[in-house]
């Protein structure tokens, strides 16, 4: 009977496995309803991502708009849209790394 694997014998590890590719399945479905949301400038400019790392939502607020200058405008648009993309990429870590306890598993998501 081998015993490598940290004591776990080769059943044990592949029923571990399936159970955490099962679960891993069921966190992507509740991931894609999980939102992080950004806002800049006093909420002149919000952003909502999903845990799949799409982008839900934008709200501009009139006020910021100023023909006379796009570039700001697409500016803070560009580094919102980041930054809820880096937050949602936070959550998914996250919370992969609740679900999986730490181990570093390459290629989950």
């Amino acid at each position: 009977m081998n015993k490598g694997f940290g004591g776990m014998g080769m059943n044990n590890m592949l029923n571990q496995i399936k159970k955490i590719q099962k679960e891993m399945q069921k966190l992507q479905e509740e991931l894609e309803n999980k939102t992080v949301e950004v806002s800049l400038s006093g909420g002149a400019i919000t952003v909502v991502a999903n845990g799949k790392k799409e982008i839900i939502s934008i709200k501009i607020d009139r006020e910021i708009v100023d023909p006379e200058d796009i570039e700001m405008l697409e500016d803070m648009v560009l580094a919102a849209v980041n930054e809820a993309l880096r937050k949602a990429d936070e959550m998914v870590t996250s919370e992969i790394t609740k679900l999986t306890g730490g181990l570093n598993l390459p290629g989950l998501f």
